[in-house]
């Protein structure tokens, strides 16, 4: 018979365990992961600063867009409790300005896979790559995405079709088989965006031709599909392999429809981001909170759908 002490000590180690069993439990499920999260170089950020194209966006939504170091932006995301963070080396063009080596480059940003690669390599398990997708370096531009995969653990493509072609575009097609060869998603604006750029180009419907053509390639449409959010339910309600995400816009500003999607049936189909610096991760979880959604829908939300959809490694 052990003595009582030992007993005591027994005792209180295993209510350790369970304590410390619970606990990951149940932080490991409610810390965030966001899957769009801008950290570029300054010469990029400068460059798009720059660009008269996106002048009225910035004076619109008053962005003051920054470069952080790869230790700044863990601490942005320890600051609001953010366990994983998706880097977007995000392109964008112009299709009506000079073609390269006229007056005027058509790229209005050009961030390479590679400026990501030492906040990947400094915080391996903060962060994961999304590879910016140039359509027009046709397949240069997918053997450098399968590089970015396959040597660098990149979980994924995100097209910013503002500037280069529809979403549907045939321009895209062969990045888009390249994801399903690689089993990547594809993340994409959907819907508004600021630019002096063609909006249609990324309306919900669109998505949807692609979804049919490509059943086996999971998509997201980004940024909520503002002010298409009804199509862009109709279209993730009805295509088994399309998605939303919901980063860019403050949670108090999203479609009723939205929440009660993300709330009731379509709980399975709706991921959290950012759009740092765009909305800040800490408020923007912080309004998360004033939805009223049910503690389920909002775990999958902010975390497990993103897991499953992006098919993470923790």
């Amino acid at each position: 018979m052990k003595p009582a002490a030992t007993v005591g000590a027994d005792q209180a180690a295993q209510e350790g365990k369970i304590r410390d069993r619970i606990y990951e439990t149940v932080y490991l499920v409610t810390k965030a992961i966001d899957v769009w999260f801008n950290a570029w170089p300054k010469e990029q950020v400068d460059r798009m600063m720059s660009q008269p194209e996106l002048e009225n966006v910035f004076k619109v939504e008053k962005l003051d867009f920054k470069a952080p170091t790869p230790d700044e932006a863990v601490a942005i995301l320890d600051g609001a409790d953010v366990e994983i963070a998706f880097l977007t080396s995000l392109k964008q063009g112009f299709h009506r300005r000079m073609r390269p080596g006229g007056p005027r480059d058509r790229m209005v940003l050009d961030v390479s896979f590679r400026d990501l690669l030492p906040f990947l390599e400094r915080y391996p398990k903060r962060f994961r790559g999304l590879y910016g997708i140039n359509p027009w370096l046709m397949m240069d531009g997918v053997r450098e995405l399968e590089m970015a995969v396959k040597d660098h653990g990149f979980v994924g493509a995100v097209s910013h079709v503002a500037g280069f072609a529809p979403f549907n575009d045939k321009i895209w097609y062969p990045f888009y088989t390249k994801c399903c060869e690689l089993d990547i998603p594809v993340i994409t604006q959907a819907g508004h965006f600021g630019e002096f750029m063609p909006e249609g180009w990324a309306h919900p419907l669109l998505i949807d031709d692609v979804a049919l053509d490509f059943p086996e390639l999971r998509i997201v449409g980004g940024h909520t599909a503002w002010p298409w959010c009804d199509e862009m339910i109709a279209v993730a309600l009805k295509d088994p392999n399309v998605y939303i995400s919901v980063e860019a816009h403050l949670p108090r500003y999203f479609e009723p429809s939205l929440v009660r999607y993300i709330n009731t049936r379509g709980q399975d189909k709706v991921m959290w981001g950012s759009d740092f610096p765009v909305t800040d991760p800490k408020g923007n979880l912080e309004q998360v909170e004033q939805l009223g959604l049910r503690e389920e829908p909002k775990r999958k939300l902010l975390r497990e759908n993103a897991i499953r959809v992006f098919k993470l490694e923790l």
